[in-house]
């Protein structure tokens, strides 16, 4: 026995030593799997070589035979291939052969679904997306990926395409409200882009119609099933308090409870600051550190002093060091990369960090010690950053000021404001004098500045908006956001310096597409935008300081703004085109930004000469990335709603706005004092046929000629508003104020009035008096001209006076229905009026082709550094 025993260690020893043939070392990554494995098997990318050389499908067999796979090595091999079809780079047939999905003409991506049942596929190799019927919407939900066949093109012109395969459910658990339909219990999902109700299966919580609850999918759709799913939580009705962000935190799959580990580590931490923490940190406890903050901010990231040195000036930006406590591959480390960053709801925050960290032991809160990463900078009389020094410091502010404290006594002298700063003026106004002298440098650099509005919801007792107020941004917020731009500066240029790997926060200008549309849209003006192919910051600085003072300002802004692109993280610096300047980084936020742990993990690495590593950094800055754009989808979906909620009381009544944005399917009205915004969809705007001109962001009449252009002000109705889909719809009661037209006309604008012109007058002179089709308000003029003072003529001349004209109605409206209306080319420019300050909008805020639009009323961000405050009153570099 313990001979046979023997003999077969034998054999298993030989088989694990059997020395690879040449077939499997010709693998171009042989090496890589012979370090990964201890048995190596054909690489990915040797199998996909040895498919794409064969140039037909290939059964299990024939793949084994050709890469000499062994029969013992047949299992492994086998799941690997699997794993390659989960992934998309391999699909079987129906006889189980395997093929390249781009031999095959299959296509690869990610399904984006619509409320209305259709999709697109979002395709990996970033080529035009591929429209999905509602007969192929039938078997995915948005977010999964799946692997498609093109088959033609649809109405539209647009690519259709046939999914061949799932690869990927995104979908494991919806959040939805529970109907009753017919006896059978179904789940509506609040993600509007998962059009399929699902089935509710026995066995779950009980829950009634009505409420809402998390349902966890069971089955998933098929081409001839409905998706089930199992009641998992209730959480309550629709109308609770506080429901619309519990809705938007499993919506959107926020992280928003922290893991036991972490907790764990998170009650190892002190309380405070203890002395062996000082080890290796300079003392900077005696400089007068101050933090200056709205008034409603928990969490402390930054401290300034600023002091005279020589001609110039010393600033000191203190950081809370959140690496000291959050350790590389800890609990804590992973909770905090997953959530990427934190949100920042009305009236609720999701920290990053646990509250321990992020309102106690890490915030820089007055008159306590806190360990900080410190920015030491000497800058001169012209702006210039002469000289800076990165250390780790323990620090004590000495006040937690607010911006309007700060404002109040450097800038209204108020007695109250001085009496609460007390001794610290003298270092308030040396921060004051750098931030003039920081401001004349931003100036020169050529940095783009957009004026925002930002706004603030006042909230009852019941938790619901009470009013929305205008937040005024005073200079002392621009004095934080000029320092912290300034130590962000520093850290980037010192990570580049010593080429040590980090996240950069990388902005590129336009695109040439939008950069054509952006020119032809102010060639309309008799503007233009320098640069040639490849503008600069300080060409859009340019152009927004020549246009400050017309009436039209906002409008140009607006669409300057959305030619630009999104700032993202990047491990790649390719520069800040917003900001105008060269490299750029987040370090003054680790406490609410991941990204900024990351750099100030990387400047301690290099201040000890050692790298650290942080693992695929592309990857990590493309999740930092996407998290944001996931927070700030989550903040607005309960902004959206909050604002239903608020209007519910308010239908029939009238309001004043401007145009926000036009989209193929109407006008998004943004409405003055309230913020809110709201839908005229095409069928209200009259009587025409209104076709969408990108480009010149308008709806424009076809036979009336009537145009309909961003930033347009109106007057509307509100006529409905939705809480379900969180939709408001107005009515357009008085037409275009434009304080858009060029002084004049160009020959070429005149040639278009004329060419426009008399196709319109032939066709009246044709019909004559007596037809009775609409008329423009140009047949209103002729009729009444023409002394047939009839019934027709009157009703004919009230209608078309009551189309919208370019002009501004309020002025003209009795005057045009008494007086034929004069040709277009002898009009005379309207007198302009000022538009009401438009809400902000986002960087990348595109013409949207969704039901919904990003929101044209929202703070800028990652323009200029006043992004966040929108989010948590902060508005960081």
């Amino acid at each position: 026995m313990k001979r046979q025993k023997s003999k077969t260690n034998a054999a298993a020893n030989a088989a694990g030593s059997h020395q690879p043939s040449a077939i499997r070392r010709a693998d171009p990554f042989y090496e890589r799997e012979s370090a990964e494995y201890e048995h190596p098997l054909p690489s990915r990318e040797y199998v996909e070589q040895t498919l794409a050389e064969q140039g037909v499908p290939m059964t299990f067999e024939q793949l084994c035979a050709a890469l000499d796979v062994r029969e013992d090595e047949a299992v492994l091999f086998e799941r690997r291939l699997r794993a390659m079809g989960r992934d998309g780079q391999l699909i079987r047939n129906r006889r189980d052969a395997y093929l390249l999905p781009d031999k095959a003409d299959l296509i690869r991506g990610r399904v984006a679904g619509h409320a209305d049942g259709f999709g697109f596929l979002i395709r990996d190799d970033k080529q035009p997306d591929v429209f999905l019927g509602p007969k192929e919407m039938r078997e995915v939900l948005h977010g999964d990926r799946v692997i498609a066949r093109i088959t033609g093109l649809d109405r539209r012109g647009r690519p259709e395409g046939k999914v061949v395969e799932v690869l990927d459910r995104a979908n494991k658990r919806v959040v939805g409200r529970v109907l009753n339909e017919h006896g059978v219990q179904v789940v509506v999902p609040e993600n509007r882009r998962i059009a399929q109700d699902i089935l509710v299966a026995p066995g779950g919580k009980k829950a009634l119609p009505g409420q809402v609850v998390t349902v966890e999918l069971i089955e998933q759709p098929t081409k001839f099933a409905q998706p089930i799913g199992r009641v998992i939580e209730v959480l309550g009705n629709y109308a609770d308090p506080g429901m619309e962000i519990e809705i938007a935190l499993r919506k959107h799959e926020l992280p928003f409870e922290f893991s036991p580990e972490a907790k764990a580590e998170t009650r190892k931490l002190p309380a405070a600051v203890r002395k062996k923490d000082w080890a290796g940190r300079e003392d900077i406890t005696r400089l007068p550190l101050v933090t200056i903050d709205g008034e409603t901010a928990r969490d402390f990231d930054d401290a300034v002093y600023c002091e005279r040195q020589g001609r110039g000036y010393r600033l000191i930006v203190a950081i809370a060091d959140v690496s000291h406590y959050v350790q590389p591959g800890s609990a804590l480390d992973e909770e905090s990369q997953e959530r990427g960053n934190s949100v920042y709801f009305p009236r609720r925050v999701i920290p990053m960090l646990p509250e321990k960290l992020s309102n106690g032991l890490c915030s820089l809160n007055p008159q306590v010690e806190r360990l900080c990463m410190v920015c030491d900078m000497s800058i001169s009389l012209t702006g210039a950053i002469k000289a800076y020094r990165f250390y780790p410091g323990v620090m004590f502010s000495h006040a937690r000021l607010t911006y309007n404290q700060v404002a109040a006594a450097l800038y209204d002298k108020d007695a109250a404001a001085l009496e609460t700063v007390g001794a610290l003026l003298p270092h308030l106004e040396n921060l004051d004098k750098l931030f003039r002298v920081l401001l004349k440098a931003r100036a020169k650099r050529g940095a783009i500045d957009f004026e925002t509005t930002e706004t603030r919801m006042i909230f009852d007792d019941t938790g619901k908006i009470e009013r929305i107020v205008a937040e005024v941004r005073n200079d002392a917020h621009r004095l934080i956001e000029e320092c912290m731009l300034a130590a962000n500066v520093c850290a980037s240029d010192f990570l580049q310096t010593r080429e040590h790997p980090a996240l950069y926060r990388v902005h590129e200008g336009p695109t040439p597409e939008k950069l054509e549309k952006l020119r032809g849209f102010l060639a309309e003006f008799g503007l233009g935008v320098g640069g040639g192919d490849d503008p600069k910051a300080g060409d859009y600085a340019k152009l927004l300081d020549k246009v400050k003072d017309r009436p039209d300002a906002q409008l140009l802004q607006t669409v300057m703004l959305r030619s630009l692109r999104q700032a993202v993280y990047s491990p790649d610096n390719v520069g800040h085109f917003g900001l105008a300047y060269e490299a750029y980084t987040h370090f003054t936020s680790p406490i609410r930004r991941y990204p900024d742990l990351l750099v100030h993990r990387s400047i301690k690495a290099a201040l000890e000469n050692r790298t650290y590593e942080a693992g695929d950094w592309d990857a990590i800055g493309l999740h930092c990335s996407a998290t944001e754009r996931r927070a700030d989808d989550a903040t607005r979906d309960v902004v959206a709603w909050l604002k239903c909620y608020y209007m519910q009381d308010k239908v029939g009544a009238e309001f004043s706005g401007s145009v926000s944005a036009v989209v193929p399917f109407g006008l998004f009205v943004a409405l003055d004092d309230i913020f809110i915004e709201g839908l005229v969809h095409i069928s209200d705007l009259g009587s025409d046929y209104f076709h969408f001109d990108e480009t010149r962001h308008e709806l424009a009449g076809e036979r009336t000629g009537v145009r309909h252009r961003l930033s347009d002000r109106v007057r509307v109705q509100v006529v409905r508003v939705d809480l379900e889909t969180t939709k408001i719809d107005f009515r357009l009661i008085e037409g275009a104020s434009r304080p858009t037209e060029r002084e004049g006309k160009t020959e070429k604008d005149r040639a278009r009035s004329s060419r426009d012109a008399a196709p319109r007058e032939r066709a009246v002179a044709g019909r004559g008096a007596q037809d009775t089709r609409p008329a423009g308000r140009g047949d209103a003029a002729k009729v009444a001209k023409g002394g047939q003072e009839s019934k027709l003529a009157k009703v004919v001349a009230a209608a078309a006076a009551t189309v919208a004209d370019p002009a501004p109605r309020s002025a003209t409206k009795k005057k045009a229905a008494a007086k034929p209306a004069q040709a277009k080319t002898a009009a005379k420019p309207a007198k302009a009026k000022t538009p009401a300050k438009a809400a902000p909008v986002s960087t990348d805020a595109q013409a949207p082709a969704a039901r919904k639009p990003k929101k044209a009323v929202v703070a800028v961000t990652d323009i200029d550094e006043s992004a966040g405050s929108a989010k948590k009153g902060k508005r960081r570099g």
